[in-house]
């Protein structure tokens, strides 16, 4: 990645308290975006959300809506973010250096929670999705500090003090999991990629009328590379080695897929522990003799028309919270601003 880009996305860093985690996304990151107005996208993981709101009124009060600010402080700004949204607190509409910032600020715990076990399916699914290559550093508040780079995938992680970038190994065979069973018995590795990269907006109100409708579509067409780089290593590790995919001998883009019930068991745990609540489950023994519940599949459509409920209440549950908390978080002004922003990109996509 191009020097000048790395320097803007450490710009925001270095005015904010120290974070033990930090991911950037958005369009605002592809090669050929060159509009300085096109937000980054910032999720900072953070061990004490209230203690960072804290220090970060004292340093950055303006980052915050007026009204959150002198009325509860980072307390109340902590409380809405966890009780009425997912836990995480988004200010939006921060200028630095003349580059335009949104950033959240989560719990670790609940960052951690959700890779590994899709228990809001907010943050994971943004982290199923390449955006330019990814990077670790340890972050010290005056300067950036040394960059290694890992596997030339486009999730730009800043900061991984506590190794997420491995537990997201996860989430990303969930991710395979969960549109293999979704997808028919033959299908090319674009259509694959375009069903994981759709998951995370299954049920999302705000695909009906403030998001491009060509979203996913323009996602994987125009980093199928970084999706290849992502999910390749993984669709032949762990999925053709155990019997789970087989590519076509025909075609490298075609796959015929089968083992419902091992697709179903490789889902992170809230998702089979909710659809086994609505198909059934059994109890059998593992091989070291530990007895362990499974969810009772009768067949591949049923399985997959559950999950795929389970899934898309998830997302529509998660983004719904999300935008009630953001919309008391930023205040009026900037909601109104922001919700105007993705209106226009999404008007844009159905003329």
């Amino acid at each position: 990645m191009e020097k000048e880009k790395k320097a803007r996305l450490a710009s925001l860093l270095k005015i904010l308290p120290p974070v033990e985690f930090c991911c950037v996304y958005g369009s605002a990151l592809h090669p050929n975006n060159y509009d300085k107005s096109t937000m980054v996208y910032h999720i900072l993981g953070v061990s004490d959300p209230m203690q960072c709101h804290s220090q970060n009124l004292i340093m950055n009060g303006h980052h915050y809506a007026s009204l959150m600010a002198y009325l509860g402080g980072a307390k109340l700004i902590t409380q809405v973010a966890d009780e009425i949204g997912v836990g995480v607190h988004f200010n939006p509409f921060v200028s630095v250096n003349d580059e335009m910032f949104k950033y959240g600020v989560v719990r670790m715990h609940d960052l951690v929670e959700d890779v590994l076990n899709w228990k809001t399916f907010y943050l994971s699914g943004r982290l199923q999705k390449p955006m330019p290559k990814v990077m670790y550093g340890y972050y010290l508040p005056t300067y950036w500090s040394k960059y290694l780079s890992h596997w030339g995938i486009m999730v730009q992680i800043l900061v991984d003090n506590l190794d997420i970038g491995n537990l997201n190994s996860v989430n990303l065979k969930g991710a395979i999991s969960a549109a293999l069973l979704l997808l028919p018995a033959k299908f090319t590795e674009e259509q694959l990629y375009a069903k994981i990269c759709s998951l995370s907006y299954m049920g999302d109100l705000r695909m009906l009328f403030a998001e491009d409708r060509n979203k996913v579509k323009k996602i994987v067409q125009g980093q199928f590379d970084a999706f290849q780089t992502m999910y390749k290593p993984l669709l032949e590790e762990e999925y053709a080695a155990k019997g789970l995919l087989q590519f076509s001998s025909s075609d490298g883009h075609q796959a015929v897929m089968s083992q419902t019930r091992s697709l179903v068991s490789s889902l992170p745990s809230k998702v089979p522990s909710q659809m086994g609540m609505k198909l059934g489950e059994k109890t059998k023994l593992s091989e070291s003799g530990r007895a362990i519940r499974e969810v009772v599949v009768g067949s591949r459509d049923k399985a997959a028309d559950c999950m795929r409920r389970v899934l898309r209440r998830k997302v529509m549950v998660s983004s719904t919270r999300q935008a009630v908390s953001g919309l008391l978080a930023v205040g009026g002004v900037n909601a109104v601003n922001y919700l105007a922003n993705k209106m226009e990109k999404a008007w844009k996509s159905w003329t």
